[in-house]
């Protein structure tokens, strides 16, 4: 098994009121902070999506886990969810990952990740968008067989408004 990913530093204090409000949490189960998509307005609207409890899947390729060096998310891990600009908006704690090429992808995996109307057809149509994008960014050309990996996860950790202000 790989070491754990750090915690950055500016978000330790997040991380501490986090595991301070579920009673300790290790830090071995970190596994990164990330934002989600590669736009602003993408980023902050599935995060909004995951803060409503629409959203409770994401997928990778995995050709982007293994260009950045690192394993996919694995059951058990926990990661904080930021705003395009960096602000922690919540911890979520992954609870499965399937590998599985793209075009097999199933109906119930769209509608769990919760964005659009929910479909299979908009979940194909938006990634294959946006796979191609991170494909093209890696050297890459995207292909419908291509592995993706389909993680389900629950928020575990919603600061207050009072304490996100």
């Amino acid at each position: 098994m790989s070491k754990a990913a750090a915690i950055p530093e500016h978000l330790r204090e997040f991380w501490s009121a986090f595991a301070q409000a579920v009673g300790g949490a290790s830090e071995e189960r970190f596994y990164e902070a990330f934002f989600f998509g590669d736009t602003e307005q993408l980023a902050n609207e599935l995060a909004a999506l995951v803060l409503q409890g629409t959203k409770r899947a994401t997928a990778g390729s995995v050709w982007s886990f293994d260009a950045e060096g690192k394993r996919p998310p694995q059951a058990g891990d926990l990661s904080i969810v930021t705003s395009w600009s960096g602000k922690p908006l919540c911890v979520i704690e992954t609870e499965v990952v399937e590998v599985v090429p793209f075009n097999e992808v199933t109906a119930e995996f769209a509608a769990t990740e919760g964005e659009g109307d929910g479909s299979l057809a908009f979940w194909q149509s938006g990634h294959r968008r946006y796979f191609t994008r991170e494909c093209a960014r890696a050297g890459r050309e995207f292909s419908e067989s291509m592995l993706v990996a389909c993680e389900r996860f629950k928020v575990v950790y919603l600061p207050s408004a009072s304490a996100a202000a």
